[in-house]
């Protein structure tokens, strides 16, 4: 049996041995839809869910059903974030601070979004935490729905096969299936990457234009310098 309720990061294998692919559809659908659910482990559930698939273990459903059920929550998740982002408006970058919000993550999802555009559905869906806040920053702007819905299921496909497809194929081998805690962990950390240095990137930015605002010190007039001695 596989170890990953043991890792203290993420529990996706108990996720799965408890509400099996039905689990894994709801945990996709509330980190791509709901603002308080991005903490979710939706990177390492779904390449546990091919190792799973690959091992014959907790999820007996066959590869193709598995996929398509996920790109299946992704894609209703996501329209559930629009349609909120729709309804809330720009009322959300107004929004206090609390424990499961960031006023700082739904600011860098919109500076994400006016800089890619609609690929912005797809390239957030690599990326964790973007991938909840952009779809509502999608419907904050009030995208165009054609627009939105064919880069979100672009996204979701994308997403839902390749993770899925490279636990499945690395579940195959014997050192990926001893060391499936450190491997889940590992992969954690590198989907991480690409949030830590675009907001790195953000604050620079930031930084950089708080610079060019602030206006130079006035040069002193003859009649306020000190007098010489």
């Amino acid at each position: 049996m596989l170890t990953t309720a043991a890792s203290p990061l993420l529990n996706a294998e108990a996720l799965i041995s408890t509400f099996g692919l039905l689990g894994i559809m709801a945990t996709v659908f509330a980190e791509s839809g709901l603002i308080v659910c991005f903490f979710l482990p939706g990177d390492s559930l779904l390449f546990t869910a091919g190792l799973l698939v690959a091992n014959d273990q907790i999820l007996h459903q066959p590869l193709w059903l598995v996929m398509l059920a996920i790109a299946v929550a992704a894609v209703l998740g996501d329209q559930f974030g629009y349609a909120f982002g729709r309804k809330i408006g720009p009322a959300l970058f107004r929004r206090p601070n609390s424990r499961l919000f960031k006023q700082e993550n739904a600011q860098r999802a919109q500076e994400f979004m006016l800089k890619h555009g609609p690929k912005a559905l797809v390239m957030a869906r690599f990326i964790p935490v973007f991938r909840t806040f952009i779809p509502i920053t999608a419907g904050v702007g009030r995208m165009a729905y054609r627009t939105f819905f064919l880069f979100n299921v672009i996204g979701a496909v994308l997403w839902s096969v390749s993770l899925t497809l490279v636990g499945y194929y690395l579940g195959q081998i014997a050192f990926v299936r001893d060391n499936i805690e450190g491997i889940v962990i590992g992969i954690v950390l590198v989907s991480g990457i690409p949030i830590i240095i675009e907001g790195i990137r953000m604050r620079r930015r930031a930084r950089a234009a708080k610079t060019e605002q602030t206006p130079a010190a006035p040069a002193a007039s003859p009649e306020t310098e000190m007098p010489r001695a």
